[in-house]
């Protein structure tokens, strides 16, 4: 007996038309998890940020799957994994989300009130300098402006530069190694990093006036893989490389090992320094400053929130950083 799908002489079936999806209070409520779940990178992951259980979290993702019938991501055993339609459903909640703060933003404007979430994605490993505006910033603006909820995450640069890039941070501050044409660039202060080896290592009971640049040239090198500074080849032999490491922490482990040298910020190794673990080699000649930017992604409109953000900085949005 020949059916519709058997019959291949028949036209195709035409596909079913779904109603449009009118969101309700519970659609934005599911949405938010949704999207907390992806930027955690899963399920359990996601438990910290949105503070239910996992049991809770797999229920809501299943109850969205069935509202606006797409499967969103497999998850189990081989992980959390977005499907194609997850992926369109995520992009499009960023946007969602982004306008609903621009509503908020002219509705707060209209007050003369500040009110929304202010998330900021800022590189690790800097809470020691005393040079970043970042605490005093977020201090003034949380005693001005006490509805304004924080949304701060300490990341590596390039997953600050990609949330910034996608919407889910609405501004970045990094150091600057090179520019990117996604992003308008604000400068902020500059870092002053040093060459530091740790105990056992056998500069680090040599006389100053004996290690030269020549002689740092011939020490095994850690390679920091963000950290693509020009100058630091003025100091560093092309194949020296023997390490490398993609964090500020995970470099100075290496270093404590005694077995190579390699480039801290000053302002995170004093510690390590004052308890007698690292020593700095020649401060005074082996150093380079990076520059530490405020990031936003080009040709936005400034919202009134992250105006009050970059004021509080010490930032001229008006006066972009020069190359």
């Amino acid at each position: 007996m020949e059916t519709q799908l058997s019959n291949s002489g028949n036209p195709s079936a035409k596909p079913v038309q779904r109603a449009p999806l009118a969101l309700s209070g519970l659609d934005f409520k599911l949405l938010k998890v949704f999207k907390a779940v992806v930027e955690a990178g899963g399920f359990s992951a996601a438990q910290n940020e949105l503070n239910v259980g996992l049991a809770a979290i797999s229920k809501q993702i299943s109850d969205l799957e069935i509202r606006i019938g797409m499967r969103l991501c497999t998850r189990g055993r081989e992980g959390f994994c977005l499907t194609e339609e997850g992926s369109l459903v995520y992009q499009a909640s960023i946007e969602l989300f982004a306008s609903v703060d621009k509503f908020r933003d002219r509705l707060s404007s209209a007050q003369n009130e500040l009110v929304g979430d202010l998330s900021i994605g800022v590189v690790d490993n800097t809470i020691s300098d005393e040079n970043s505006p970042l605490i005093s910033a977020l201090r003034l603006i949380n005693d001005e402006s006490p509805k304004v909820r924080f949304r701060l995450h300490a990341a590596q640069l390039d997953e600050v530069e990609r949330g910034v890039v996608e919407g889910r941070f609405i501004a970045g501050i990094v150091p600057v190694y090179q520019r990117r044409e996604e992003f308008d660039y604000f400068k902020l202060y500059e870092e002053l990093s040093e060459a530091y080896c740790g105990v056992g290592h056998p500069l680090f009971d040599v006389d100053d006036a004996l290690i030269d640049v020549d002689v740092l040239r011939t020490q095994p090198f850690i390679n920091h893989r963000y950290a693509i500074h020009r100058d630091k080849l003025n100091f560093v032999g092309q194949d020296s490389h023997s390490a490398s490491a993609s964090q500020v922490e995970a470099v100075a482990m290496l270093i404590q090992t005694g077995r190579f040298v390699g480039f801290l910020p000053r302002h995170y190794a004093a510690a390590q320094v004052a308890a007698g673990k690292l020593r700095a080699l020649r401060p005074e000649v082996i150093r380079f400053s990076t520059a530490f930017n405020l990031i936003l992604r080009h040709n936005t409109t400034r919202s009134p929130l992250i105006k009050s953000f970059a004021q509080a900085l010490g930032v001229d949005l008006k006066v972009p950083a020069q190359d």
